[in-house]
Order: C-alpha cells, then sequence, then structure tokens
C-alpha cells in the first residue's frame, strides 16, 4: 500500500469512527444537560428519574473513550477501534434482548430502545467499514 492510499485509507476511517463518536457524545450531552425531557421514553419520573438519565449519559461519554482515540488515529490505535467495535455490540445485543423481554404495553419505552438498536446498529456497521477501511494489506 503506497503511503498515499494509507493516508486516505487512514482519513476514511476517522471520518466512519468520528461520525460515531459524535452522534454518542451528542445524547451523552443530551442526556446530562435535559434528562427531563428524556425521562419519560423511559417511563421514568422525578428526580429519581433526572439522576437516571444523567448516569446515562455519563456512561455514554465513558464508552466512548476507546471512540475518542481510535478516530484520533485508526491505525496506531487499532486496538480501540477493536475494542469500540465490541462495546458497541455488546450495547446492539444487549439492547434487542431488552426489547425482546419487555412485556406488552410499553410503547415509549419500546420506541426508546428501538432508537437505541437503530442508532447501535449504524454505529456498528460504520465501526467494522472503518477497521475493513483501515487494516493492513497482508503480504503476498
Amino acid at each position: 500500500m503506497s503511503k498515499q492510499t494509507g493516508w486516505w485509507r487512514n482519513w476514511i476511517g476517522r471520518l466512519l469512527i468520528g461520525i460515531v463518536l459524535i452522534i454518542n457524545v451528542q445524547c451523552a450531552v443530551v442526556f446530562l444537560s435535559a434528562p427531563e425531557a428524556y425521562a419519560p421514553s423511559f417511563e421514568l419520573s422525578g428526580a429519581s428519574s433526572e439522576a437516571m438519565v444523567r448516569a446515562l449519559g455519563l456512561l455514554f461519554l465513558m464508552w466512548n473513550v476507546p471512540y475518542a482515540f481510535a478516530a484520533f488515529n485508526p491505525l496506531k490505535y487499532r486496538i480501540s477501534l477493536f475494542e469500540a467495535i465490541l462495546m458497541q455490540a455488546i450495547g446492539l445485543g444487549g439492547e434487542t434482548l431488552i426489547l425482546i423481554g419487555l412485556p406488552p404495553g410499553h410503547q415509549a419505552l419500546r420506541a426508546a430502545i428501538l432508537r437505541f438498536i437503530f442508532f447501535d446498529g449504524g454505529g456498528l456497521l460504520a465501526l467494522i467499514l472503518a477497521a475493513m477501511v483501515t487494516r493492513r494489506p497482508t503480504q503476498p
């Protein structure tokens, strides 16, 4: 792989990872700054609901540390990219299991979980594509 090709592949990887990072951090920021707007979608109310939504926002920020390193340089911090892929897959799988186990009659909660599944599924695809684009070619 030429140096020019490697440079472009690294930037495509950065872009893909960066998109996922930005969406995740944006979600964290709104959960931290306006928890009262999101608590009803989790069927929560009161002061404890706002604390719970803020806690989710904090967890989203913590979760994204490897994404930031991977976005900075997916070639140098390849392990961070693989950690992000694994974390995204765990999130998607867990959300899917939560949705499957949810009893009928929780439409707002179901909709919230489906949004997470949609975004995490798209994020997982973007991260896998970033890993594929930035992989080192095999030697013949």
